[in-house]
């Protein structure tokens, strides 16, 4: 069963439904892509340099036999490549075994020191994150700006950006227009303001977590559960549904064949059963007390989302 798609600003199409592989440790990741693309219809992965299994995300697509025209795939700025954006996106290139991404995305709007105490995740001495605080992420854009120019990706966008950094740190220094903006979004985090402002802007949303994350309260929510039953469909089905109704394109993660056939299919199959109605419904239980991010990294600066509290650590 093939995604739906729809336009970015660029004018290519991206399919609704990915495939997202965080957490996806790498033996089981070759099987997983392997298995979305020819088993389950998909054509759109989402990968990214500081998941560590891009590799095998690259030989799950070769293994497919699906031709890398077909396949949409996304991959991400790690935050120590700030400074190298070109040698970031060769390397991720190299992994894959591919000579273009269809996106490529700034991880997150935070500069760790690329000279740390860690490639990924380096810290000062009193145990917090090393940010370079000074760094301007425009800098970043424009380097990002250049790699679509060369043609090495198709479109370029952003991941975990609120409103408040892309109108004040990016927006009025790019050339081109962020295509997407990838950010925790389900049932819980709706973020229905920064849906809003980021339609306003030609920028297409995309919800990673749709399902919540590991343990996620998600899926026993008795109002998603309820109308499951009415539909005749899964919990999970009606929380990705939920989504893919919205034209946001929702990435849900698994290494399970099942789950992964029966997570495209049935957002599918709900986003065609709930009626307006139901997405009120359903857009209202955050509000009613429910609201809940789930993955809020200590970065220790202000990222300007709400719903997250932040100690913003002194320089």
């Amino acid at each position: 069963m093939a995604s739906p798609t729809i336009k970015l600003n660029t004018g290519a199409e991206i399919p609704l439904i990915g495939l997202g592989t965080w957490q996806s440790k790498p033996e089981e990741v070759i099987n997983a892509v392997e298995c979305a693309l020819k088993e389950a219809g998909y054509r759109h992965i989402d990968c990214a340099w500081m998941y560590g299994n891009e590799k095998e995300v690259g030989e799950g697509v070769r293994r497919s036999g699906i031709p890398r025209s077909e396949i949409f795939i996304t991959s991400k700025l790690w935050s120590t490549h700030h400074q190298r954006v070109e040698a970031a996106v060769d390397e991720t290139l190299a992994n894959l075994g591919t000579d273009y991404l269809d996106l490529y995305l700034i991880h997150w709007p935070v500069h760790l020191n690329p000279n740390g105490n860690d490639p990924k995740l380096p810290t000062r001495e009193d145990g917090s994150r090393d940010v370079l605080t000074e760094w301007k992420i425009s800098d970043t854009w424009a380097q990002m700006e250049a790699v679509l120019a060369k043609g090495k990706v198709r479109a370029i966008g952003v991941s975990n950006f609120s409103e408040k950094l892309l109108e004040r740190d990016l927006l009025p220094h790019a050339k081109v227009v962020p295509a997407v903006d990838q950010v925790e979004l389900h049932l819980y985090n709706p973020q229905l303001g920064l849906l809003a402002y980021l339609k306003s802007k030609g920028i297409v949303a995309q919800a990673y977590s749709p399902l919540g994350s590991t343990n996620s309260p998600l899926l026993q929510d008795e109002t998603a559960s309820a109308l499951a039953q009415q539909h005749g469909l899964s919990t999970a089905d009606v929380l990705l549904g939920y989504l893919v109704a919205k034209d946001i394109v929702t990435l849900p993660k698994s290494v399970t064949p099942a789950r992964i056939k029966s997570n495209l299919e049935g957002a599918l199959a709900a986003a065609k059963k709930l009626t307006k109605e139901d997405i009120a419904k359903l857009d209202g239980v955050a509000a009613a007390g429910k609201q809940n991010r789930l993955i809020t990294p200590p970065w220790g600066v202000d990222l300007g989302f709400d719903n997250w509290p932040v100690k913003v650590q002194r320089k």
